[in-house]
């Protein structure tokens, strides 16, 4: 089977913000960093630990990140 063709992750992201900043209608985003990151990287980090089979040291490797950090992360989200 052919995976579906989807857009890049990027124009994903540029589109919900533009979304987002229409939603607020005029009013400033605030604190929209941690915002973004934490929208993305938890789906990240449950994808890249679903591929690796719950096998942190590979998962890490997969991410170029420190198993650590992986950890550090994984509790942060509460998918330890």
């Amino acid at each position: 089977m052919k995976p579906v063709r989807t857009q890049p992750l990027g124009e994903c992201v540029r589109q919900s913000l533009a979304a987002y900043f229409a939603d607020l209608e005029g009013t400033e985003a605030q604190n929209l960093y941690p915002l973004v990151i934490g929208e993305i990287e938890k789906p990240l980090l449950q994808a890249v630990m679903h591929q690796a089979g719950g096998n942190q040291s590979r998962a890490a490797r997969m991410l170029g990140i420190n198993r650590n950090t992986l950890r550090k992360k994984l509790t942060q989200y509460g998918l330890s």
